[in-house]
Formats: structure tokens, sequence, C-alpha cells
């Protein structure tokens, strides 16, 4: 049995964060309300478990959002700070071991820096990276930074932006606390792509890039002594006969590296590709229905057993028992959810 957490839009009937179960045999079950937030649509967890952060994917009028830290206290979430999150609508989160907090503001076209206390308090806005150009499509006039990752490999800060078609390289001056770029400090995708988000293979230097826009995932390979990466290859999320309008949302790749996984929303499927050992490459495997509509976050349960998807449009989140040696997977329960766009084991 494994309990996660749901990060929402509020628009609607939701009132913030929920709290699930994921039981053995695949089964959902809903625990209920564990925090009131506003629009808390991606969630992290600290390293020691002991604290949730969330992001108000809100505008003010000062044109900023919001970080939220909550400690984890049984089934309650107890709210303890509340920080700029540097620019408006942030749209994720993410934070290091030492307790460094990245958010990716959407609509500010900018990445912050913040620091989580050992108390789960959070600092003041330490830093932001503003980014700048656009990327020739209608949806890419100008920055939106949609996700920010610290890079197992060598410490490096990749923001990607979709807006700008493309990924920002940093690292974190540790005694100023700010950003200083490395180089080079941008990559730039294939036109009309529009980068979402990356995962990273556990093993090897590959990164594998989703994009929103063009329905496609990038391989890039590090290249050697250096902090730079090199393009390798790009593949498609749908089928070849499909032709309707869709965009990816979400990617994962299971823990021994063997599989990808990337949702589509609009195809309403979670296309599964295998991983070449040797080379990254990857091969598609299937395609799975979500029986939902608009499935953005999705996760992974901690032994890999489970795929849960968050269908955002129908309210539902969906439970899926993974085959660890094929990669596909085979439907197991259903739950209602309000406005579903982030899963947090």
């Amino acid at each position: 049995m494994n309990t996660f957490y749901v990060g929402t839009y509020t628009q609607q009937e939701s009132q913030g964060i929920y709290e699930y179960i994921l039981h053995e045999n695949g089964q959902l079950e809903q625990k209920g309300l564990v925090a009131k937030s506003d629009n808390p649509s991606f969630l992290a967890k600290s390293a020691d478990g002991n604290y949730l952060l969330a992001v108000n994917e809100v505008n003010t009028k000062d044109s900023i959002g919001f970080v939220e830290s909550f400690r984890i206290q049984k089934d309650s979430l107890i709210l303890i700070d509340k920080e700029s999150s540097g620019g408006a609508h942030p749209c994720h989160i993410n934070l290091n071991t030492s307790g460094q907090v990245l958010t990716a503001n959407y609509t500010g076209g900018n990445m912050g820096l913040l620091q989580l206390m050992q108390d789960g308090s959070l600092s003041d806005l330490l830093d932001v990276q503003q980014h700048f150009g656009n990327g020739g499509t209608e949806r890419q006039q100008g920055p939106h930074a949609h996700s920010a990752w610290f890079s197992p490999y060598n410490g490096d800060i990749i923001s990607v932006d979709l807006g700008t078609n493309s990924l920002w390289f940093s690292r974190i001056d540790q005694e100023k606390k700010i950003f200083l770029p490395q180089a080079p400090p941008t990559l730039q995708l294939p036109q009309g792509a529009g980068p979402r988000h990356l995962v990273f293979h556990p093993t090897e230097e590959w990164i594998y890039v989703v994009n929103e826009l063009s329905n496609t995932v990038t391989q890039l390979v590090k290249e050697n002594d250096s902090t730079a990466y090199t393009i390798i290859a790009a593949q498609t999320t749908l089928p070849k006969d499909y032709t309707e309008p869709s965009f990816c949302a979400d990617i994962r790749i299971s823990a021994d590296g063997k599989f990808v996984y990337v949702s589509n929303r609009g195809h309403n499927s979670i296309a599964i590709f295998a991983v070449d050992q040797k080379t990254g490459a990857l091969e598609v495997v299937g395609h799975e229905a979500t029986r939902g509509d608009h499935p953005r976050n999705f996760s992974l349960s901690p032994d890999g057993r489970y795929l849960l998807v968050a269908n955002q449009n129908t309210n539902n989140i969906v439970s899926f028992k993974r085959d660890k040696n094929t990669g596909l997977l085979e439907y197991a329960d259903t739950v209602d959810a309000p406005t579903p766009v982030c899963i947090l084991f």
C-alpha cells in the first residue's frame, strides 16, 4: 500500500491537495482533502520526506505566483510558509538534497531559486533567471519556462522553455546563491518542438525531452568532459495514422532505464518506448488508452509495478499494472479526482 498526493486546479470543485491510496492489487482509494491551496498544480517532496512543496499557479497584480511549504503530518499537510516563485503562473517545482528549490514560471518566462530550511520554512526569493527570445510559432511568441531540473550527472541546472524552444543551462554559485550561465548557455531544439519536461537515464548520460507542440521525444547525449549536449534523434509519440490535434504533457523513465513513457493529450494515451541500452535510441512498444480525457501528469509507483495517470478533463485517476519485462500496461482501477494535474508518491 502506497499513499500519494494529488495536485489540482481549483477553478471548479477542487479545494487544493488531496491524498490517495494505491493498494497492493492496484486499486485506488481517496482519503480526502489534506490542504486547501490555490491551484497547486505541481508538487515535490524534500529528500527526507518530511516536507511537501507546492506551486500556486496564479498571476497576481504584481505578476508573481507562489511556493508553499507544508509539513507532512500523518494524514494532514500543515502549512508552514509561502513565498514568491519569482514569476507568474509557476507550473513546476523541484528541489535537491540540499533543499535548494527551483521554480519554472510559465507566464513569467523565468526560473526562480529559493532555499528550503531545516524547519520547513522557505527563504525569500534568492535569484531569478529570466529567459528571452521566441520559438516562431503561435504558442512561442515569448519565453514560457515549463520545468526546471537538477542534473544528476554534474549538478547543472536545466530549465526547459517551451516558448523559446530551448533548454537553458546554468549552475548555482553556492556562495552568492545566484544562477550562473554555463557554456553554452542554451540548446535550441528543432523548430516548433515546444519542449516541456525531461527525464535522465539512470546509468547513462542520456536525456529525453518531451516536446508538447511537435509530439516528439528528443534524445540528448552529454558530450565528454563538457557541459554541452548533442541532439541525437527524435521519436514521435503518436501512431502513424493519427491526424487529430494532440499535445504531449509528461514523461517518465523506469528505474532500470529500459522504458520511457509519455502522455498524449488529445490522443489520450500513454506512449510506451523501449530504450536501446547501447545507444539510448527509443523504439515504440505501444500506446495504452488512459480511459479519460487530457492525461496531464502521471507517475510510476515507488516499486515500479504501477503507472498512475491524472486525466484532467474527466476528473479521474487511472492505475495500470506495468509489466517490467515488456513495459506494457494493463488496466487496474479508476477513482474520482477533482481536476487532477499532478501525482506525487
